[in-house]
């Protein structure tokens, strides 16, 4: 097992990647904010495949914290995090510093429309997709690689970012990985560290209803009816609903049977916010 070489600063990176593509070798980039579960350890397996050379960014990205959210909170586990890529095999890490990516004189951000305003978590977080198009396109530009992965959990977080690489530009292939689940159903999460043993219990509910509401769909029933009732049972086991929706996969506009589209969910059971999504049968796979 080789040890990952750790990057502190924008000129080591690129530094690296030149050597690399001096031979022409190929580089994959895997986005992260650290406390790595085998969800994020699975993206860097479908880069290995794709790519010649894969780097993992570890930032914890304040500008898509708001101000009621507790950045301070996040769980920085940098040590057990390069253990885990290291085993997999991974060749470097970029871990800058907050002044690195935001020096004093930093003044620009991405304003968003499309996928980013399709009341599902702008909603709810409503300055949040641009701290995250901003650290992700800065990311993009510093290290240029041929492809960058990112989960699919985060659904509407890939459609902005699939949409930003689109509208800058950018020549890079973005690729969305599968999520990863827990036996019990549950997507993997670093939120769920924050589950108490009683809502950890409850907590596969989400999977159960998204799939069962799918399925439904898929067969040809009223998908309102299936929608109300999938929200009535999250909340009567307990959760706090902040949506579920169906909607195009593409778009994150309004679904049609013959097109790729999907079911969201976010809900919060204790101090905990969870999200999930699952694919409607039907339609081409985005």
């Amino acid at each position: 097992m080789s040890e990952p070489v750790v990057l502190n600063t924008i000129a080591e990176l690129r530094r690296h990647l030149t050597q690399w593509r001096a031979r022409r070798q190929t580089v994959a980039l895997v986005p992260t904010m650290g406390a790595l579960h085998d969800g994020h350890i699975s993206l860097g397996r479908i880069a290995q495949q794709r790519a010649d050379h894969v780097v993992y960014t570890i930032f914890v990205n304040p500008t898509q914290f708001a101000p009621t959210e507790d950045l301070s909170a996040y769980p920085r586990t940098f040590e057990a995090d390069r253990a885990k890529i290291a085993a997999l095999g991974a060749d470097a890490i970029f871990a800058p510093t907050p002044d690195v990516m935001y020096p004093a004189a930093f003044a620009t951000t991405i304003s968003l429309t499309g996928p980013a305003i399709a009341d599902l978590e702008d909603r709810f977080r409503p300055t949040h997709f641009a701290g995250v198009a901003t650290i992700v396109a800065k990311l993009l530009i510093q290290a240029m690689p041929d492809l960058a992965v990112f989960g699919e959990k985060d659904f509407q977080q890939l459609a902005v970012i699939r949409q930003l690489t689109q509208d800058l530009d950018l020549p890079i292939t973005i690729a969305g990985g599968p999520t990863l689940r827990e036996a019990d159903g549950l997507a993997m999460s670093s939120r769920n560290v924050y589950l108490s043993t009683e809502e950890r219990a409850i907590a596969p509910l989400l999977q159960r209803v998204l799939s069962e509401a799918a399925a439904a769909i898929t067969a040809g029933e009223d998908a309102q009816g299936a929608l109300t009732y999938g929200r009535d049972r999250i909340v009567q086991s307990g959760f706090t609903l902040d949506y579920l929706e169906w909607r195009d996969a593409l778009t994150l506009g309004a679904p049609s049977r013959d097109k790729a589209s999907r079911l969201l969910v976010a809900a919060r059971i204790g101090k905990t916010r969870l999200i999930d999504n699952v694919g409607v049968a039907g339609g081409e796979k985005v």
